[in-house]
């Protein structure tokens, strides 16, 4: 089985590791850890669609970020890699998915509502109604 493994430096990113060694034998998996940054604005035309100069100073810890858990999925017996992308973050990560030819997505909800949640984007929802592969949502409760 391939896994997709969305996180963000959200606590729902820190469950997922969790959810897959509780539910996944670690022999027949692979996972693929993603962070997707996502640019201010669109690149010019004349530059690489992922040019992107603003996230120079994010590209470090999101490096950590996926090494963390991709060590954690390791450790725990998983065959875990790692990628940083930089796009609109749900197409991203459902394009990933599909290029790599992934079984399943895996990412966090942040539990947001309402107006924070229309504002956001509703990565989860959008990842959960467009992906070509199954979605696997691990919530947590919103922060109040």
């Amino acid at each position: 089985m391939k896994i997709v493994v969305a996180v963000d430096d959200s606590k729902s990113s820190k469950e997922l590791s969790r959810a897959l060694v509780a539910q996944f034998r670690t022999d027949s998996t692979e996972v693929l850890v993603l962070h997707v940054l996502q640019p201010v604005g669109p690149a010019p035309p004349q530059m690489d669609p992922g040019y992107a100069p603003e996230l120079e100073g994010q590209k470090k810890p999101a490096r950590t970020l996926v090494n963390r858990i991709a060590k954690e999925l390791c450790d725990a017996g998983f065959q875990a890699t790692t990628a940083i992308k930089v796009g609109d973050i749900r197409e991203t990560i459902i394009d990933s998915a599909a290029d790599w030819h992934a079984d399943l997505i895996v990412l966090g909800s942040h539990g947001k509502r309402g107006l924070q949640r229309f504002l956001l984007g509703g990565v989860s929802e959008f990842v959960a109604r467009h992906a070509g592969c199954s979605v696997e949502i691990i919530r947590t409760p919103a922060s109040t």
